[in-house]
């Protein structure tokens, strides 16, 4: 059980009065979560403070070494009126994946969603209400020590800060377009590309120009090796409607371990659709194309929950999915989702935690 000591505001911002325009990750709650850890002592001194800038040592190594991580996960305002979490422990053990790949220090499962619920708690009255919005959360570690040495740091900040915010995508659920990346890698197996740390999206800025030049929303990166499987796209997992089946790449250890993915593959089971996760080639994708067995495309992630692929690009070929809309599965998994998370779908899974 934490010892968390609260200090609230004397200055309160304005909440955002049109919940239309709030856009994802720009604007910012009252309140942060902060918690240190020191060699020797382990985390210690959790505290929610109110939202200000931090004061870090130009020598603090996570700007040399990028010894870093973060998660994203969501606060929703329930049917009842109150705050509700989805899956928040699927993050802290995803956390602790990130940790120790990057070594940096476990932090318990359990500290890891108290703290969450407790600066939500806070900061609740923040959580938007309007359909399709939600508080974005976003936890991170980062390494602190003054020292220029390729070494696992000796101490760290753990913060949370919280962001009210709309649909990730401007187009909402309308079907986006996805650019198949054929030159850049982002990941391979060994490495971190299933570590949630910023590394992993600083080497995909550069494809994400281009696929934005060329007038695609995401790129959808191939494996590092042998260039042709797909993996997963910059800010979520994807997922293939072939023949009737539901196909997503198999978590080889280059894809981030998705929590909405977890759930539409634990959905679409329930539901009594055949589910496969294995190796799925580009040229698989162009030839079900082609013969009219690609039925739909989604990406899943929790900033976008669902989002349906309309057009999918590489090379010189552009494939349009189905009829370019939004499909059938990608429809019902939306509703499903969401509709668990506010609270106007049963939990038959036990996914939901209340603060």
């Amino acid at each position: 059980m934490l010892d968390i000591k609260i200090t609230k505001t004397a200055n309160p911002k304005a909440k955002p009065q049109d919940e239309s325009k709030l856009g994802f990750g720009k604007v910012f709650t009252d309140h942060m979560f902060v918690m240190n850890y020191t060699e020797g002592q382990g985390w210690h001194d959790a505290r929610i403070v109110p939202y200000e800038n931090i004061s870090l040592s130009p020598a603090a190594m996570v700007f040399h070494y990028g010894q870093e991580m973060f998660e994203g996960l969501k606060a929703y305002r329930g049917k009842d009126g109150e705050p509700r979490l989805f899956r928040p422990d699927m993050n802290g053990k995803r956390t602790n994946d990130t940790n120790k790949r990057l070594c940096i220090p476990e932090l318990p499962v359990e500290d890891f969603v108290e703290a969450v619920k407790a600066v939500v708690k806070v900061d609740e009255d923040w959580i938007p209400t309007a359909e399709g919005t939600s508080l974005y959360i976003r936890p991170f570690i980062i390494a602190t020590d003054e020292f220029l040495g390729v070494a696992p740091s000796k101490t760290y900040m753990f913060m949370i800060i919280l962001s009210p915010s709309g649909a990730y995508y401007s187009s909402g659920l309308a079907p986006v377009g996805i650019w198949i990346e054929d030159d850049y890698v982002r990941a391979v197996r060994g490495g971190i590309g299933f570590a949630k740390t910023g590394g992993n999206y600083a080497a995909s800025l550069a494809a994400q120009v281009k696929a934005h030049d060329g007038g695609y929303s995401q790129v959808l990166w191939l494996d590092g090796v042998e260039r042709k499987y797909i993996e997963e796209v910059g800010a979520m997992n994807i997922f293939f409607k072939i023949d009737g089946k539901v196909v997503t790449p198999a978590l080889s250890g280059s894809i981030l371990p998705g929590i909405t993915r977890n759930s539409v593959i634990t959905l679409c089971k329930s539901w009594g659709l055949d589910v496969e996760e294995r190796k799925i080639s580009v040229d698989e994708l162009l030839e079900a194309q082609k013969s009219g067995k690609l039925e739909e495309v989604f990406g899943t992630g929790t900033a976008a929950v669902i989002s349906p692929v309309g057009t999918l690009r590489y090379k010189d070929d552009v494939m349009t999915i189905g009829d370019g809309s939004i499909g059938e599965l990608s429809q019902k998994l939306y509703d499903a989702v969401t509709g668990i998370q506010n609270g106007t779908v049963a939990d038959e899974f036990g996914w939901i935690t209340q603060v």
